[in-house]
């Protein structure tokens, strides 16, 4: 496949997915979305058995694009929980996949960032990443990642990170396990290289079986969360909260909450 918004290379076993849109500060677009899909059959297929998740530029991902935040406002109920079931299933898809995953943080690790961080096995991050579920801010539900945020790191903390919306840096994301290690910058990919290789010593069927062991404990549950969750975040998206949150956002200015 000929990808726009991303580069694969293989190297010893080792796939590096890296995601490519240094001007857009790697902001997730559906053709983004569309291609990771993509690339984690590729992978699947290949005869690599770890995958190293990275950004090009300053920043590991922003969040949403900008033009998608814009063609948000105009979108029926129909077409938004579309838009949700396809962001729900590449979420879905990275946190099960069946080959160990490692993110390598490289910068700003923002809303739908901070889950593809997040929801790989492994997260290292430099340590001036940061992170934050910032939907809230602009009229959204985190309703997909929250699923299994939950999980991670307990109701208490989910609470404070999903209902303040606020950022957080690598230091904080490590105390509640959501960062495994704070690697310096020029030590990032090599850390990651290390870590790869030494799950590749391990036997693959092994470590597959183990992965779909954990990941079989929360399925049941997540299958229901995320389905609601779907709706949830279609439903947001009707509200004049949401309309004023993307078009302040947009427009550089504080919004002017409905109070409903």
């Amino acid at each position: 496949m000929n990808y726009k918004t991303i580069q694969i290379a293989y190297d010893s076993g080792i796939a590096t997915v890296t995601l490519n849109r240094p001007e857009k500060r790697n902001a997730i677009s559906f053709q983004l979305v569309g291609e990771l899909m993509a690339a984690m059959d590729e992978i699947e297929r290949s005869s690599a058995n770890v995958v190293v998740f990275t950004g090009t530029g300053k920043a590991f991902c922003a969040g949403m694009d900008l033009d998608e935040l814009k063609s948000l406002l105009g979108k029926s109920h129909d077409e938004n929980v579309k838009d949700s079931a396809t962001m729900a299933a590449m979420f879905r898809r990275l946190y099960d996949f069946c080959k160990p995953t490692i993110a390598a943080v490289n910068g700003a690790a923002i809303a739908g960032g901070t889950g593809l961080a997040t929801m790989c096995d492994f997260t290292l991050a430099v340590p001036e990443a940061k992170f934050g579920y910032t939907e809230v801010r602009i009229g959204f539900v985190p309703a997909i990642v929250s699923s299994i945020l939950v999980w991670q790191v307990g109701h208490k903390i989910a609470r404070d990170l999903l209902l303040s919306g606020r950022l957080f840096d690598a230091a904080e994301a490590h105390r509640y396990g959501l960062v495994n290690e704070i690697v310096p910058a020029e030590r990032l990919l090599p850390r990651a290289t290390e870590l790869a290789t030494q799950i590749l010593e391990n036997s693959p069927s092994s470590v597959r079986a183990t992965k779909k062991l954990i990941n079989g404990f929360l399925a049941k549950q997540l299958d229901g969360q995320i389905v609601e969750a779907i709706e949830d975040n279609a439903r947001i998206r009707t509200t004049a909260d949401f309309r004023e949150g993307i078009s302040s956002f947009l427009e550089k200015r504080k919004p002017v909450w409905s109070r409903k």
